[in-house]
């Protein structure tokens, strides 16, 4: 029988699907052709239907879908340790406002570079993003072969990216009809929150996002401190504002969602918004810890962040699926929620259809092929029952080694193929010294 041609086959000892039914295939094999996943199963039966002009025999491996970081601001790696152990506004307004007046698009593509860099090595394959001067964040993750949905922060005050809300609406404009094209980089609207901004520019940014068709992204209900300050200035608590503006919608990523009650949860529950939550980040700025379980239990779509380096520390989705399980369980007090395969559900599946793209997030026939590889050597992946709870409680990430993006290598064993990791690390270097002098 003739062979179908394609561009890779990649075997491994397990293959975690994510698909429909959570298939887990035990010595699997993914044929791989122009980008897609052409076929996946068995090696013994790929092997009989396909061949390949380059292959990866990655034994004693486990292949799943690459992570999606549905909320995170890549640049603020610049900013790792800069000012912790800090409550959020006075971390924002003290510390990180002062500094990023001053950012350059060349300082952000720096961090942004280093954030793509540390998400590839630690197995995210997607990230959404918003912050200052987004365009080189859209660079960065394009030549890094990430895939991305970058949208810049919009406030109701100048930034160092525009000169006024009517000009930012110009650039994300113009992001669009330059990235219109792009397979991988997609632009988003990303309105700070609804205490930098007013319920005209809301609005305004999310009648955009329509006229994009692109995602409307916005921090929401993080604290108790900003419902405090949305109740003083627009009479309401932060999610029924959105609500009343017409705001909770398909397209709507919101982040975080700590300080909501009962019906807060049914309204964005009604609105069919998805929830980005950042378990790392709102326990480290002590803003609490967000009631996932009950937003799961209302069929809400929750994917999982890990908001920026600055506040994190790191934008490892390895550590942050372990988090997301072990403190709903605390704060449940029951062991018995967010099972790991709900947590990698959140991880991957949800996190593609919150960035709009529910093509991501599974292995399956004629999807793209967005795909990491870990090392089931090391000691802590040892011995094996579930491979969906290691993935979970006992992976920290650095066992990947082998991350791709649409078919194209972007890590493997210890190299990366796009990034020139030892040049970054010296620009590094200079832009620490810079943040710093500011």
């Amino acid at each position: 029988m003739n062979k179908q041609e394609c561009d890779f086959l990649i075997s491994a000892d397990i293959i975690i699907t994510q698909d429909q039914d959570r298939r887990i295939i035990n010595n699997g094999m993914l044929a791989i052709k122009e980008g897609l996943i052409l076929e996946i199963g068995q090696s013994a039966d790929i092997e009989e239907r396909c061949r390949a002009g380059q292959r990866l025999d990655l034994r004693h491996s486990l292949i799943m879908p690459g992570l999606i970081n549905a909320h995170t601001h890549a640049p603020m790696t610049l900013l790792r340790g800069f000012a912790d152990d800090l409550p959020l506004m006075q971390w924002l307004n003290d510390h990180i406002f002062p500094v990023e007046k001053r950012l350059s698009p060349e300082i952000v593509k720096i961090g942004a570079l280093l954030g793509c860099a540390e998400m590839i090595r630690t197995g995210a394959t997607a990230f959404a993003d918003t912050y200052l001067l987004e365009r080189a964040v859209m660079e960065a993750a394009d030549e890094s072969g990430l895939r991305a949905v970058a949208g810049e922060a919009l406030f109701g005050f100048p930034s160092p990216a525009y000169k006024d809300f009517e000009a930012g609406l110009d650039l994300v404009r113009q992001l669009h009809h330059d990235y219109k094209d792009n397979l991988r980089v997609k632009v988003g609207l990303g309105p700070h929150a609804v205490y930098t901004t007013s319920a005209e520019i809301l609005t305004r940014c999310f009648e955009l996002a329509e006229e994009l068709d692109c995602p409307y992204m916005i921090h929401l209900a993080e604290t108790r401190t900003e419902t405090a300050i949305c109740q003083e200035k627009f009479g309401k608590k932060p999610v029924p504002y959105l609500e009343s503006l017409g705001l909770l919608t398909p397209r709507t990523l919101l982040a975080h969602c700590v300080d909501v009650d009962a019906a807060d949860i049914a309204a964005i529950a009604g609105g069919k918004a998805s929830v980005a939550h950042n378990p790392q980040s709102n326990m480290k700025l002590a803003s609490g810890i967000a009631p996932v379980v009950k937003m799961l239990e209302a069929k809400i779509n929750v994917a999982l962040g890990t908001d920026g380096a600055s506040s994190n520390n790191q934008l490892n989705m390895f550590a942050a699926m372990s988090l997301a399980a072990l403190s709903q369980k605390a704060a449940q007090l029951d062991p018995t929620v967010m099972k790991a395969q709900s947590v990698l559900d959140l991880a991957t599946i949800n996190g593609a259809a919150a960035l709009g793209q529910p093509e991501l997030g599974a292995l399956e026939k004629n999807r793209p092929a967005d795909l990491i590889a870990l090392d089931l050597n090391y000691p802590n992946l040892q011995p094996i029952y579930h491979p969906v709870s290691h993935m979970v409680y006992a992976a920290t990430g650095h066992e990947t080694r082998l991350t791709m993006v649409a078919g194209k290598v972007l890590y493997l064993d210890g190299r990366f193929t796009t990034i020139d990791y030892p040049l970054l690390r010296k620009e590094i270097e200079k832009a620490g010294a810079w943040a710093l002098s500011k």
